[in-house]
Formats: structure tokens, C-alpha cells, sequence
């Protein structure tokens, strides 16, 4: 009992609820069973819901913050869009048990909207892409194309495009890679279509996270 702070489950429970099961789970098999074995499992425990967390990435459809270059939540902030551009930012690394997420809510944010003429998957949060999730691109890129929809990428980091160069990915990619989501807001914006987000839309959109 004296190698347990129970006042950690308060601070856990207000911090995140899954931090919180993880602390939980260790002290109860701590009591239970050993230190040992309170430990290992707190190990195992985190170490599964690190792969549930990161196996459903956090993704942001992202606006142009007036008058800067910096891009954020479009549920977050009042930032510019254009109905012909859809802008995601994609919050995780890319690699099998993810990849088929990042598929199936694209094709589920496109369902109906028949403007968009250009899809920008943002990727400075990613830091590495493998194999299957390369293969994930590879669909979503000619599914895509299927809708005439053009698939772009911005501020891809240097050693995750160096991997993707030795993939045939970029050779089919039907768009570009730019150097920061702000260049490729000014090449495929049009200046007529650049409007500030309404109440009506963040409304439409709620059911998304809220996250930074």
C-alpha cells in the first residue's frame, strides 16, 4: 500500500480516461497480485492502447487562418476555405493500422460533396509511412482520380519523401507535393471561390473531434 499514490487516479481521470484505466489497472494488480506484475501490466496496458489511439488517428479538415499563413480547425477557428478544396491534416504516422481509416473517412467526407476538385492531405505530424500504408495512398489516389478529383500532399517531411520516392506512388500521384500547405492554398485556390467559414458549415460538422 505504501508504493501506491491513489492520488495520481484523480489527476488521471481528469487528464484522459484511457491514461486513467491504464494507472487503475496497475495499482489494482499491484494490490492483487505484486509489483511485478502491477508494473507489467501497466506496460502491456498502455502499450495497447497506444496502438487503439494511434490505429484511429486524429484528422482535421483545416482552414487558412485570416491574414497569416498558418492553417488550424476549421471547428476551432474562423479560417478561410474554398469549396473546391478540401484540406486534411493528417495528426499521426501512417502504417497498417491506420492506413485503411485514413481511406475510409475521406471517401466518407466526400460522399455528397460534389465541388471539390482537389483533395491536399497535410503531413507535417507524419513521420514515417509504410508499406500497406503506401498501398492505402496508392487507392485513395485512384479512387480519387475515378471522381476526377485531384490528390495533393503538402510539407511532407524530408525522410518520409525520400521512402515514398522509392515506391511508385508518387509516379501515379495525380497531383503535386508542396513545400507548405500555404503554397498549396495559393495554387489551387481561386480567388473567387475564398470565403470565411460560416456558422452553418462549423454546425454541419460537429460530430468531428475538436482537437488542436
Amino acid at each position: 500500500m505504501s508504493l501506491v499514490d491513489f492520488k495520481i487516479l484523480q489527476t488521471a481521470w481528469t487528464y484522459s480516461r484511457a491514461d486513467f484505466a491504464a494507472v487503475s489497472a496497475t495499482i489494482l494488480v499491484t494490490l492483487v497480485i505484486g509489483v511485478e506484475a502491477g508494473v507489467s501490466a501497466g506496460v502491456m496496458l498502455s502499450i495497447l492502447l497506444y496502438l487503439w489511439r494511434s490505429s484511429r488517428p486524429h484528422i482535421a479538415e483545416v482552414g487558412l487562418v485570416p491574414g497569416t499563413q498558418h492553417f488550424r480547425n476549421i471547428l476551432r477557428h474562423k479560417v478561410e476555405t474554398t469549396p473546391s478544396v478540401l484540406t486534411l491534416r493528417i495528426d499521426e504516422s501512417l502504417w497498417f493500422a491506420n492506413a485503411r481509416y485514413l481511406e475510409d473517412y475521406l471517401l466518407n467526407r466526400l460522399a455528397g460533396d460534389l465541388d471539390i476538385r482537389h483533395v491536399v492531405l497535410m503531413c507535417s505530424a507524419v513521420n514515417e509511412v509504410d508499406l500497406s500504408a503506401v498501398e492505402s495512398l496508392e487507392a485513395i489516389n485512384q479512387r480519387l482520380k475515378d471522381q476526377t478529383i485531384t490528390l495533393h500532399l503538402s510539407e511532407v517531411k524530408g525522410p518520409v519523401e525520400d521512402r515514398l520516392k522509392r515506391s511508385s506512388f508518387l509516379n501515379h500521384l495525380t497531383g503535386s507535393i508542396y513545400l507548405s500547405q500555404y503554397d498549396a492554398w495559393k495554387a489551387l485556390t481561386p480567388k473567387k471561390d475564398r470565403n470565411s467559414l460560416n456558422h452553418s458549415n462549423q454546425k454541419k460538422k460537429q460530430s468531428r473531434s475538436l482537437k488542436i
